[in-house]
């Protein structure tokens, strides 16, 4: 039942994609191109995005367990770190050079070489940075 779940909301947030236009990496690169041909039609999209969101907290929240779980599982780390701050970066540069954010690529994967490249290059840094993150655990020793 979770993954079709799953599979039906994938299905309506790829919808919404292909239907606000932000599958086309030139809508999301015209959002950035303040100067020229600049397109707020993104900042709309992430404000739907935005007030959907508050809502469903609320009305989740309300709730005293998640329907398809046993419990509520919320990340209980609050401070920004490295890692954060440099995938973040890492992440917005990307999105900025391609016109892609992940999300966004997968509902248009098959339409050319252009998205092909991107999720190439997105499944590259995810094993770049796993081997990063190894080597670094493994050579930092273990506290006692």
């Amino acid at each position: 039942m979770r993954f079709l779940t799953a599979f039906a909301f994938g299905i309506v947030f790829g919808c919404g994609i292909l239907i606000s236009g932000m599958g086309n990496p030139a809508k999301v690169l015209n959002f950035f191109d303040i100067a020229g041909t600049w397109d707020p039609s993104l900042a709309f999209v992430m404000g739907g995005a935005l007030l959907v969101t508050a809502i469903g907290y609320r009305l989740v929240f309300r709730m005293n367990q998640p329907v398809l779980a046993q419990a509520f599982t919320l990340p209980t780390k609050t401070d920004l770190d490295l890692k954060l701050v440099g995938g973040s970066a890492v992440f917005g540069i990307g999105w900025g050079l391609s016109g892609f954010c992940p999300g966004g690529l997968i509902p248009v994967i098959g339409l050319g070489r252009e998205p092909l490249i991107t999720a190439f290059a997105i499944a590259a840094g995810i094993v770049t940075a796993r081997w990063m993150m190894a080597q670094t655990y493994r050579d930092t020793p273990a506290k006692a």
